[in-house]
């Protein structure tokens, strides 16, 4: 569907499909690292969110401080969460065209 000026859709929604793909094989293989405590917990999480990995060093159960643990294993997925975030949008944004990059800001 052409309209006037060279404004085609099909070509739009070619593209914007192209870029929907483009953008879900990368949230597919991004992964981020985050941990809490030191260390003593990590998460690995891909781009859409889901975690693939947690780590426990052992040391962190010897005591039996099951809510210090706790609030590491939440501390350390919410900072993978922000992570993926702000790695998603700043792909976001560079595939957007100049001057629209910044609306996720």
């Amino acid at each position: 569907m052409k309209f006037p000026g060279g404004f085609n859709m099909e070509a739009i929604m070619k593209q914007a499909q192209s870029m929907q793909q483009k953008m879900q094989k990368e949230m597919d293989e991004l992964r981020v690292d985050a941990s809490a405590g030191g260390g003593v917990v990590t998460v690995q999480m891909k781009g859409n969110h889901e975690v693939v990995a947690l780590k426990i060093d052992p040391e962190a159960v010897k005591d039996g401080d099951v809510e210090m643990l706790q609030d590491m294993i939440l501390a350390a997925v919410n900072e993978a969460n922000r992570k993926v975030d702000e790695a998603m949008k700043g792909k976001v944004g560079g595939m957007l065209p100049p001057g629209l990059g910044n609306l996720f800001g």
